[in-house]
């Protein structure tokens, strides 16, 4: 791995399928990234094995130990500047964030949700989608700011909603393209091809007015 290679750490509640699948392009030299520290807010965490196994330090906070949102938010980002990452990645991590702590990594820090925003922000949305008749749906990458799901959208990926979905078989065949999603657009910000500004994004330099769109061959449009 080049010195100069972006450092990130990644927040995580659950299985860790996205942390998995950002360790395993790191390992397969299909991306310039240094996880130089896996955080969760849950001990039981199954994605801890990933990390403990790929030889990234972990912390886990958890937020029962805490009086309040605030105080576990500052406990988390303490651990988050002592790991010097440039790059925050939210992947599975389920807590609302305080103002403070969005507000601390603002345009460093970036969040994968499973729908096309700005429709359904928050939960249930495979449900949602469903219900709303949609023929298609599919997840967003965008960078976290105070409003929940409301950061400028970076990039996204869309799959059609099939006769006779459900909300598990919809997230079953979206979770192999969120993989897809969450490597590539991290990939963009290694090679440093995506920065912020308030209420947008850059791509190259230049301000996108749309979302990124991630091809079948890995590239975006």
């Amino acid at each position: 791995m080049k010195q100069d290679a972006l450092k990130a750490a990644v927040l995580i509640s659950g299985t860790g399928s996205n942390l998995k699948a950002l360790i395993s392009a790191v390992a397969a030299n299909a991306l310039e990234l240094d996880i130089v520290r896996v955080v969760s807010n849950r001990a039981d965490a199954a994605g801890i094995h990933h990390a403990e196994t790929a030889a990234i330090p972990v912390s886990v906070i958890r937020h029962t130990d805490y009086p309040d949102r605030q105080s576990h938010d500052a406990a988390v980002a303490e651990t988050l500047k002592e790991s010097r990452a440039e790059l925050i990645i939210l992947a599975g991590y389920m807590r609302i964030l305080s103002e403070d702590f969005t507000r601390e990594f603002e345009g460093r820090m970036i969040n994968l949700h499973p729908s096309l925003l700005p429709l359904y922000k928050g939960l249930d949305t495979y449900n949602r989608v469903l219900q709303s008749g949609d023929d298609k749906t599919g997840a967003s990458i965008h960078f976290v700011t105070a409003g929940l799901d409301s950061g400028p959208v970076i990039s996204q990926v869309t799959i059609p909603v099939k006769p006779g979905d459900d909300a598990d078989s919809l997230k079953e065949r979206l979770g192999p393209q969120e993989h897809r999603l969450l490597t590539a657009t991290v990939g963009l910000f290694s090679k440093r091809e995506i920065d912020y500004r308030k209420d947008a994004v850059l791509y190259r330099g230049r301000v996108i007015k749309r979302p990124l769109k991630l091809q079948d061959d890995g590239g975006f449009s």
